[in-house]
């Protein structure tokens, strides 16, 4: 019981201290919602807003998720206030999840933002939400593991923010988001099935628009080894450099 008490509590602090403020909520969709608006004014040909939903929905996930998490964890541990967390009497299994439940949920709420505003200008009716939240779940699960993954291996703020950068760039062009897999050069192919969000969006890309590229039961298994990947990976880590 006073394991789940210090989970709950540590889940609170983070939520009120980072996540629910309005800028970090706008920031996680600034970025999304600016690159969407680019597409409209680029684009040669009508673009439809069902067609980029699904780009939008994980982009919201990923910049929300892998920005906050880097950055806090980073900004604790410069101010000291992570060690504290290191010190308490919670087994570290229990501190990390607590620590990343509360990026997950703001990546989910970031991502159903763009489906509110979506849905007053298109009908969606017809998309199978269950499948939308299962797409959503893991791409949340996963980028939240690569931000606590570039946590473990940056030291100022700004390392954090460059790593992250390093990192989700070439997931937007590789993954198959705005385009297609299929289309890409052939020699980037095989990069593009070896990040997690080419899996994640390919869910949503299914669930939203029914041109998935792989089976779903493919892209979950996938992102279910991804997830235990990038944890034990992250562990590790916190371990070797923040604890030994």
């Amino acid at each position: 019981m006073k394991t789940w008490i210090a989970f709950w509590n540590i889940l609170k602090k983070d939520m009120q201290n980072y996540y629910l403020k309005a800028p970090n909520i706008s920031w996680g969709l600034i970025f999304p919602l600016a690159w969407t608006l680019m597409f409209f004014i680029r684009s040669q040909q009508a673009i439809e807003i069902n067609e980029i939903l699904p780009g939008v929905m994980a982009m919201s996930i990923l910049f929300g998720t892998t920005s906050m998490l880097a950055v806090t964890i980073t900004f604790e541990r410069k101010g000291r206030s992570f060690d504290r967390l290191l010190l308490a009497p919670v087994s570290l299994k229990i501190m990390v999840l607590a620590k990343t439940s509360g990026a997950i949920l703001f990546g989910i709420i970031n991502a159903f933002i763009p489906v509110i505003l979506s849905s007053f200008v298109i009908d969606l009716s017809n998309v199978n939400w269950m499948i939308v939240l299962i797409g959503v779940l893991p791409i949340a699960v996963t980028s939240t593991l690569l931000g606590l993954l570039i946590a473990t291996s940056a030291k100022e703020v700004f390392e954090a923010q460059t790593f992250s950068n390093f990192f989700r760039f070439p997931m937007l062009f590789l993954c198959g988001l705005f385009i297609p897999v299929k289309d890409l050069p052939v020699l980037l192919q095989p990069f593009s099935y070896i990040l997690p969000l080419t899996y994640g969006a390919d869910v949503l890309n299914g669930a939203l628009l029914n041109a998935g590229l792989m089976n779903i039961w493919v892209d979950i298994v996938a992102l279910i080894g991804f997830t235990v990947l990038l944890f034990i990976i992250s562990l590790n880590n916190i371990n070797k450099k923040w604890i030994l």
